[in-house]
């Protein structure tokens, strides 16, 4: 069952009194107009339902597993390609991107399980998400997750709307596949980078949903 994610619980408590005072004003300033009172609070509590669906958080429990690397957010795979990656590997890397509608669960989860090896936050532009410029130029955050199989890098990307972007980690921390790691507000865009060897499970504009789609496969683990 979905239940509100603690990034929205201010934002709905604010927007809970913005609107209650508007209310009460407009009340008070125009008794004569019921009709009008009637309409304003039902905009209200429609606003007050459309913000508190956009921060909901569904309980999603995958079972681990270790050769398998499950779908970091809720979207549509906009992007499936070949890039060279400078940041921490410095070289050629499958990169899916998964692009976050102001529809979607905006939670971040953890692809897979391991060692939080590299986090960096960026300042940047704001292109809108889908734009191909957006993950490099964009503000974002760099995390690069590893265990004895893989090391992979995960960028959370803010878009033309979402301007802020939430992360729980720090370097050093172990996490568990499929636990939240970040939220990025009001629609957005995530990458992942995986080894070219990677076996991908996923298609262009296939929809995804994080913590449960399997969107590849570890075919040579490095301990091997």
């Amino acid at each position: 069952m979905d239940y509100l994610h603690k990034e929205g619980r201010r934002i709905l408590l604010h927007l809970f009194f913005v609107l209650m005072a508007l209310n009460i004003i407009w009340g008070v300033l125009f008794p004569q107009r019921p009709v009008s009172a009637m309409i304003l609070i039902v905009a209200s509590v429609i606003s007050m339902l459309v913000v508190a669906a956009f921060f909901r958080n569904p309980k999603r429990f995958p079972a681990p597993d270790e050769l398998k690397i499950i779908a970091p957010a809720d979207g549509k795979i906009v992007v499936i390609e070949e890039v060279d990656e400078p940041e921490f590997f410095g070289d050629k890397r499958l990169m899916v991107s998964i692009f976050m509608s102001v529809k979607n669960i905006h939670v971040n989860r953890n692809p897979i399980s391991g060692l939080v090896k590299y986090i960096k936050y960026h300042p940047g532009r704001y292109w809108v998400a889908w734009h191909p410029k957006s993950s490099e130029e964009n503000e974002r955050t760099s995390i690069v997750v590893g265990n004895n199989n893989i090391d992979i890098l995960v960028r959370q990307i803010a878009g033309k709307l979402a301007r802020r972007i939430v992360y729980y980690l720090s370097e050093g921390d172990k996490i568990l596949q499929g636990s939240e790691f970040g939220f990025i507000k009001f629609g957005s865009r995530v990458d992942i980078f995986l080894p070219l060897d990677t076996k991908l499970n996923i298609n262009l504009h296939q929809r995804v949903k994080g913590g449960e789609t399997v969107i590849a496969e570890i075919v040579k683990p490095k301990n091997i």
